[in-house]
């Protein structure tokens, strides 16, 4: 029987002799909630923890793109496309996107995520030349006025070789390494870090009546799936970074289930991103049919993450999720 060890994650000050420290970061915990297929789960110290769980969960996380894993980290959400759910068409000309990019990087952006096709329920697959024609310039654009790290998001092996090309320093794949076979190579051959993001299907299908024998089980064990490919291609696992894919190929409930035990993520070695904000969930849940109308919710889900240890939190909302990372973490006194 397969075990997976989630750490029950703390801030408080008063912190207890026996407890680990998460990846080096600013959670620890001294409970570990055994998981298993079939069984009750069950809490055990955490000094019962087997070695390697205990040092995969407690391993200081290599830097990403130049930062530090120690602190959450914002990655600014850029979209070039005229059809993005939340911001569809506001940044698809040169200027604006670079304009963008520039207030996002003064108002917190640790890293700005440039993408050139949308993945939203439904949308359509992008020809790779057109993506490129949109990403591409204005990745080289901006590197010629910043040196904020910068993440290619696609799927495409010919977009994100273009863009490393142009200056971007990390791979955002939403298909972990799935949609395009020389991926892999691409981002091996590249030395930039790959994120690994859990998706079921593609944009078109995915919330087609999504199901799963256990959500939080199945999507660890296809992370776990996706690292062991990416390291057989020839990526190094501290240039990996994991992602659960929220409101991607899952229900509301299936995003709460995976909210609720994000922690359990850490267990697989690698930095840990979260990117909620603005989902249509977010809207359900809080009656906000519109978008841009999310922010006090999205703000909520990142400060969950944050409670629960992870590292790179990607946002459309840069100032003010910047602002509430600030204020926790000096509650926490970070």
């Amino acid at each position: 029987m397969t075990l997976y060890y989630r750490p029950i994650l703390q801030t408080d000050p008063a912190r207890t002799a026996e407890a680990l420290t998460l990846a080096g970061g600013w959670c620890w915990f001294d409970r570990v909630e055994v998981l298993a297929r079939g069984a009750a789960s069950r809490v055990i110290a955490a000094t019962d923890l087997p070695d390697d769980a205990a040092l995969a969960l407690t391993a200081r996380r290599p830097a990403i793109a130049g930062l530090d894993m120690l602190r959450p980290r914002l990655m600014g959400i850029l979209n070039v496309t005229p059809d993005s759910f939340s911001d569809g068409g506001q940044f698809d000309s040169p200027a604006a996107a670079i304009a963008q990019a520039l207030a996002m990087q003064a108002q917190g952006a640790d890293i700005i995520d440039v993408g050139g096709e949308s993945t939203r329920p439904g949308a359509e697959t992008v020809p790779d030349a057109e993506e490129v024609a949109r990403t591409a310039p204005i990745i080289a654009a901006l590197r010629t006025q910043s040196d904020v790290a910068i993440s290619i998001d696609t799927r495409k092996a010919a977009v994100a070789e273009a863009a490393v090309a142009a200056g971007a320093t990390l791979i955002n794949d939403v298909s972990a390494l799935r949609w395009d076979a020389g991926m892999a190579q691409v981002v091996a051959d590249s030395g930039q870090p790959v994120c690994l993001m859990h998706s079921v299907g593609d944009p078109a299908t995915m919330q087609q009546d999504p199901r799963y024998d256990d959500v939080l089980l199945d999507v660890y064990d296809h992370l776990q799936s996706r690292i062991a490919a990416a390291v057989a291609a020839g990526i190094a696992l501290d240039r990996i970074v994991v992602d659960p894919g929220i409101g991607f190929g899952k229900t509301l409930d299936h995003n709460l289930a995976l909210l609720r035990r994000l922690s359990l993520f850490h267990s697989l070695g690698c930095p840990v991103l979260l990117g909620a904000s603005r989902k249509r969930f977010i809207g359900t849940i809080t009656d906000r049919a519109v978008a841009a109308d999310r922010v006090a919710g999205s703000l909520a889900v990142t400060l969950v993450g944050i409670a629960q240890g992870v590292q790179i939190h990607r946002v459309h909302d840069t100032s003010d999720t910047k602002a509430a990372c600030a204020m926790a973490l000096a509650m926490n006194g970070r």
